[in-house]
């Protein structure tokens, strides 16, 4: 079965057929049939259907960032959450306090949590029962291919949160082995070595263009080259991302905002995604229930507001003309900073006045807004004067049937093409510096956003910063800041700050625009060993193989 998020349907219509023959079967035939909802090991490996619905559930176990209660950008300088009870405003995350025993993700825990090893396991099943069974060979160097690259894709967000961990491929069985299920770590390099050759070897029994959703020669070359790059593995990883960009049949989706609202396979911009079937808290989206504007036309809530764009990466996005606001000649007016900006800004963010729903949304302060800025985190309104416009559609009835109805039909986006983009041209940059490939492939991305080229003659250091700002403003919202922080290693400078927002007031028929900190939000990032989160201290005490091994200073 090729739609993913079918499964729960593809289940019931086995217990409607199974009924079905079993009502015209003579009575002594009865207890002969193995009922198709429930498939032994001799059964599941020998028929596709059944093999493809255990694949199909694996499938179902990539993160569902478009069911979350916040994105994970709330972690980072990007944005906060509008109310108080996430994992983003625990004081143990904003203090940088949390320990083995008290970090908490959230729902966000889906991606980094130790529960990966679950599908994983899952994943070494299948793999180890299908490549012994009688079908036929095509299919299995496929559907092996295929759950190659999502058990690496479950190890590199183990990877990336926790460092070396266990390489684990066997199926383990605690009945039979008992302790011997228990593995020490891996260390950062081997598993990074791990992830890239399943990735690499996969490559070229898949697809270049697979079924919608399923893993792809770009999945399994994506992923590799995010390590790489992750890693500081500039050639590698410029390499990996250069093969995407030469090879494969990807490009930049005509309209940035529209690409987040496209379903499937419809973009050739979309590398790995999950679909969403709206309709029901099995298989639709809720995102613009939670993350978008609180209220909207007569004061209705129409959203939760879970995601408040921040002052500082407000600014990091360009004026239309192309330079940063930071730049005299750019033309940008403090006092007017909502003029000619670039398209991205106006596709990702609603800000004072602009219209969203069906409402124009104020967060002035003084006018009697619901969405005036709260200061005093007093309910669900904007706590920094914006909120979010991008991956969210205006078309669909907001408010209750969204939050609760879970009518959001458009894909979360694992990787895309902009994305190889960008990591191509830092990896190049970084290894060889800004040649005409890195220019060519940043111009690509500017020219979608409709701000002119790149001027020539930059050095590395002067193309860096560009790249990390155009990485910032492209990938914003798509649960990447973090790990762009991390990787470069300027957590501790831009988390141990506060965040701000914007405080407008009229004063004399002139609005005042004033930046002010956001309440309640004093970040801390400790450097000595936030870089890695805590393995959770009921894993360790469960392996003894892990006793000693904590990720340093925890």
């Amino acid at each position: 079965m090729n739609k993913l998020k079918t499964l729960k349907y593809a289940l019931a219509f086995s217990l409607l057929s199974t009924y079905s023959f079993q009502s015209c079967q003579k009575p002594d035939t009865l207890l002969e049939v193995e009922p198709r909802d429930r498939f032994s090991d001799g059964n599941v490996w020998t028929d596709k259907g059944a093999a493809d619905l255990f694949l199909n559930d694996i499938y179902a176990n990539l993160p569902s960032g478009n069911t979350w209660t916040e994105t994970f950008d709330n972690w980072s300088d990007n944005s906060v959450c509008g109310f108080g009870w996430v994992s983003s405003r625990k004081q143990e995350v904003l203090q940088g306090m949390y320990t083995p025993n008290n970090l908490s993700f959230g729902e966000i825990g889906d991606m980094y949590n130790w529960g990966n090893y679950n599908i994983i396991r899952k994943c070494n099943i299948f793999i180890k029962n299908i490549e012994t069974s009688p079908l036929p060979e095509e299919y299995k160097k496929l559907r092996v291919a295929e759950v190659r690259v999502l058990r690496a894709y479950f190890y590199h967000l183990l990877w990336m949160a926790y460092g070396g961990v266990p390489i684990i491929t066997d199926v383990l069985n605690s009945a039979q082995q008992g302790d011997d299920i228990f593995r020490a770590r891996n260390t950062f390099d081997e598993t990074l070595a791990f992830i890239t050759k399943e990735c690499a070897e996969a490559y070229a029994d898949l697809p270049a263009t697979p079924a919608s959703g399923r893993m792809s020669k770009g999945s399994a070359m994506v992923i590799k080259g995010w390590c790489e790059l992750f890693a500081n593995k500039w050639a590698d990883a410029a390499a990996s991302n250069k093969k995407i960009i030469d090879e494969l049949p990807y490009d930049l989706h005509p309209q940035y905002g529209a690409f987040f609202l496209t379903k499937g396979s419809e973009s050739k911009e979309s590398i790995m995604y999950k679909e969403y079937i709206p309709g029901s808290s099995a298989t639709g989206g809720n995102i613009e229930g939670i993350f978008g504007p609180t209220f909207t036309a007569s004061g209705a809530e129409t959203s939760w507001g879970a995601v408040n764009p921040t002052q500082e990466l407000v600014d990091d996005y360009a004026m239309e003309n192309g330079k940063p606001i930071t730049d005299p000649t750019s033309g940008y007016n403090p006092q007017d900073p909502y003029k000619n900006r670039e398209k991205r800004f106006y596709e990702s963010i609603v800000y004072d006045g602009s219209f969203w729903y069906n409402d124009n949304i104020f967060t002035r302060q003084g006018i009697g807004s619901k969405n005036e800025i709260d200061l005093a985190d007093k309910d669900d309104a904007t706590q920094t004067g914006y909120y979010l416009r991008k991956r969210l559609s205006d078309k669909i009835t907001l408010g209750a049937p969204s939050w609760d109805g879970y009518t959001s039909p458009q894909n979360y986006s694992f990787f895309r093409f902009g994305e190889v983009l960008l990591n191509y041209a830092e990896a190049q940059n970084e290894a060889v510096g800004p040649d005409g490939s890195v220019y060519a492939a940043i111009n690509r991305i500017r020219k979608r956003a409709d701000i002119p080229d790149l001027q020539a003659g930059l050095s590395k250091d002067a193309m860096r910063e560009i790249i990390r700002r155009e990485r910032r403003v492209e990938l914003a919202f798509e649960d990447k800041r973090w790990w762009d922080l991390i990787r470069w290693r300027i957590a501790e400078v831009n988390l141990n700050k506060p965040m701000h927002g914007i405080a407008i007031k009229e004063e004399n028929g002139v609005l005042k625009y004033n930046k002010i900190e956001v309440f309640g939000l004093p970040r801390k990032f400790d450097a000595s060993k936030n870089y890695l989160f805590p393995i959770p201290q009921s894993v360790i005490d469960q392996n003894k193989n892990l006793k000693g091994h904590q990720n340093p200073n925890y």
